[in-house]
């Protein structure tokens, strides 16, 4: 598996991974890593396991393995979601490919907190509702949002925001008890930590804003 920028690594499709239980909360806990609450979400919030989630930790942060998650839309863009799992240099790194598939670009990296350039409410369920009839990757649209979740970096998001986030959670596995509370708690982090200006050029129209590397 080819990603440019990516050829000294161990890069392997990532896809397989995202129904393996403990997946997405291992994905989405990585919004709660600024230690601005004191109650850290569980597996059990996402329909997983303790053990199974642990598991599959060790999996997503093999140095061997460097999992990559392709997100590719019908105009040839998306983004890509990779395990950067160098011994002593971890990190998850997105990579965003412009309209036409042209050369993709580092657009921010988590490395205990976010760091780079990050997606509008509107970019980001662009990208996830643009999937391809056919191609490559992950196609499915509540798994695409949750994936690129991270990224959201936007102050004024619609009122029905927060509902498409309980809705993918359930369609991922969250039980109904506790659907809401998971929804609520990755929110409130990323409210917490919005900052994006829109006088920044789009990431998706070949600008970037600062921060990015």
């Amino acid at each position: 598996m080819l990603i440019e920028g990516y050829a000294t690594g161990p890069v392997t499709p990532g896809e397989p991974l995202l129904g393996r239980p403990g997946f997405w909360w291992n994905h989405l806990s990585v919004l709660c890593g600024d230690g601005a609450c004191g109650e850290q979400p569980v597996p059990e919030w996402f329909g997983d396991d303790g053990a199974d989630a642990n598991a599959l930790s060790e999996v997503l942060f093999d140095p061997a393995h460097w999992p990559a998650f392709r997100v590719s839309c019908e105009d040839g863009s998306g983004a890509v979601v990779v395990h950067r799992n160098l011994v002593g240099d971890y990190g998850i790194d997105y990579l965003l490919v412009p309209p036409g598939g042209g050369r993709s670009r580092h657009i921010a990296h988590w490395e205990g907190d976010f760091s780079g350039t990050g997606l509008t409410w509107r970019e980001l369920v662009g990208i996830t509702d643009g999937a391809p009839s056919a191609a490559e990757g992950v196609l499915d649209a509540d798994a695409r949002f949750l994936l690129l979740l991270p990224l959201l970096d936007d102050p004024r998001m619609p009122c029905s925001a927060p509902e498409r986030l309980t809705t993918a959670l359930t369609a991922a596995g969250a039980p109904q008890h506790t659907v809401r509370r998971a929804a609520e708690h990755l929110w409130g982090h990323l409210g917490r930590r919005s900052r994006h200006d829109p006088s920044w050029a789009s990431p998706l129209s070949g600008g970037s804003g600062p921060g990015s590397r």
